[in-house]
Order: structure tokens, then sequence, then C-alpha cells
């Protein structure tokens, strides 16, 4: 062991050391304040002041994100929208309805006729619904006919709208519905004929004839109603077994919570998910909810006259 001799005394006098002479002297940079300040060095000076001014720019940006933590609300991952739904007032179907001249714009003199394609082999029985809402809420001037790119319908087919039971002048009807059976990939809607694209797959078509109710809702239901439309014609009807039966439960768990699948009032999200089941052949494996809103839909006239078609 060696010893060091202490630089200091008790009473804090700083004792002189000899340094060796080997060694290089540096500049005192913590002078005392008594002490005559030597010239900073230019590039510790700026160092300085860059760290001053990034402080400077830190604190206003946590000053600016505290300022919007005050005035938004973010809403948690988590949250149950359940209550946010039902707070959504919306007229019920059975009174509810649309300017149609506004949605299909006014044309004088002439019918404003819906006209879809479909193809028989995949009847699209969600719009076969819709059309008897609609027929309850106008007057609707109905038509079946068969394209020339299709060889066979089924009779039951030809008459899905049943039979007209009183003939009034065109002009008397609000609106046309014409259903064409043709070979087509998917259903196809047009209701300008000279005018528009054609509005492609079912769930969309059941979309806008939906809208012809004039059902208002907020951002949230909108959002769930398109979710399950979307979910039972890509994931109930078109997926895997797999799929399948994530959405049998996910519909179980939601059907728990309220009687329809968003909320207390029948949407076009119950319509088009009934209409899956029924062409998966899945609703005998349905869980107990599930099996329950099925037979609260086929307690309704448009859905129990879609079930004769479907024997």
């Amino acid at each position: 062991m060696y010893k060091v001799r202490p630089f200091h005394k008790a009473g804090g006098e700083v004792l002189a050391a000899q340094l060796p002479t080997c060694m290089y002297r540096l500049p005192n940079l913590h002078r005392p304040n008594s002490a005559p300040q030597e010239e900073a060095d230019p590039s510790l000076q700026a160092l300085e002041s860059r760290q001053e001014e990034i402080l400077k720019r830190l604190y206003e940006l946590k000053s600016a994100v505290d300022g919007l933590s005050k005035m938004i609300q973010t809403p948690d991952a988590d949250l149950d929208v359940t209550n946010i739904i039902q707070t959504d007032q919306c007229s019920p179907l059975t009174t509810a309805g649309a300017d149609l001249d506004m949605m299909l714009g006014k044309d004088y003199g002439a019918l404003k006729d819906i006209v879809i394609n479909a193809n028989p082999s995949l009847p699209p029985l969600s719009l076969l619904v819709l059309h008897s809402l609609l027929c309850e809420h106008y007057k609707i001037l109905s038509a079946v006919h068969t394209h020339s790119s299709v060889k066979n319908v089924p009779e039951n087919l030809l008459k899905c709208f049943g039979e007209q039971t009183k003939q009034q002048p065109r002009h008397e009807y609000q609106l046309g519905f014409t259903l064409i059976w043709k070979d087509v990939p998917k259903p196809q809607m047009k209701f300008s004929i000279q005018t528009m694209c054609p509005i492609e797959g079912e769930g969309n078509i059941a979309r806008f004839l939906f809208s012809l109710f004039g059902q208002k809702y907020n951002a949230v239901t909108s959002t769930l109603i398109d979710s399950w439309v979307d979910t039972a014609i890509f994931q109930l009807r078109g997926g895997s077994s797999k799929e399948k039966g994530a959405v049998l439960r996910s519909m179980n768990a939601a059907l728990g919570k309220t009687a329809w699948l968003v909320g207390n009032e029948l949407t076009v999200a119950d319509i088009v998910a009934w209409c899956a089941l029924q062409q998966t052949g899945s609703a005998n494996a349905a869980p107990a909810n599930v099996q329950k809103w099925m037979k609260s839909c086929e307690n309704l006239a448009p859905f129990s006259s879609v079930m004769k078609l479907l024997k």
C-alpha cells in the first residue's frame, strides 16, 4: 500500500501540490467568482446556447400539449359504445320516410325506377326483404324480368315480389322497383339509367335502399352498422368456417346487450346478417342469442315472405 498526501486541511485551506513535470496543464473552467474570468471557448458557448434553445422549444411543446389535453377528451379504447348508441334518437321504420326527389333527383313526368340486375343462382335475399319494407312506406310499381343470358329461373324467383294487387296508372306510383334476373357476378343497381354508373354488391345496394327510409344515425352508430354489413357479406357468407364461427360469437355477444345488432331498432345490418345466415345454412348452428334474434326477424312480415322462397 502507498499513502497519498491530503490536499485539504481541517479548516478547508487548500494545500499546494506539486504536479509532475511530465504532465501538461489545462485551463481551469471552474474558477471562483472572485477570480478574473478568462474568455470562454466559442464552441462551448454555442453548445450551451443550442441546449437552451432545445429546452425552450421542449417547454413550449409541453405547454401546447397540456393545453390541448384540456380541450379534447379522448375516449378510452375499451369504451363501451352501447350507451352512445342508445342515446342516438331516430324515428322507427314504421314512421320514417325520405324525400325521394332529394335522394333520387326530381324528374318531372317520369317515374323514378330502381333497376337491379341479380344472378338467380345466388338470390340477393336482403334486397327482397328491403323491397317488402319499402312497399310498406311508398307506392311501388314492382316488376320482375328475365335476361336472355339466363335460361332457367325458378318459378318462386319469378314471383318473388308477389302479385301486383291493384294496377294503377304509372304516374300514381312513387317509385319503380324492377328486378332483372341476369348472369352477373354480383348484384348491380341503377336508378338513373342514362347518367349513373351501377352500384355493385349486395351490401352497397342494401345500404342505399335502407337510406330511402330516411333514418339518421350518429357517426358511431353508422360505423357499427357498416361494419356489421361488411362482416356479414365478406366473412359470414364468404369466409372460412373459422371466420364464420368468430362472427357468430361476436353476434351472440352483441345480441346479449341489445335486441338488434346495433341498438334497439331494426337496421340494414340485421337484414343483411339474417339473409347471410340463411344463404350459408348456418342458422341451425347459431348460439342462443342469435337464435332468439333470428326468430324476432322472422316474426316480421318481410322476412317471413322471404322464408317462403327458401322452401
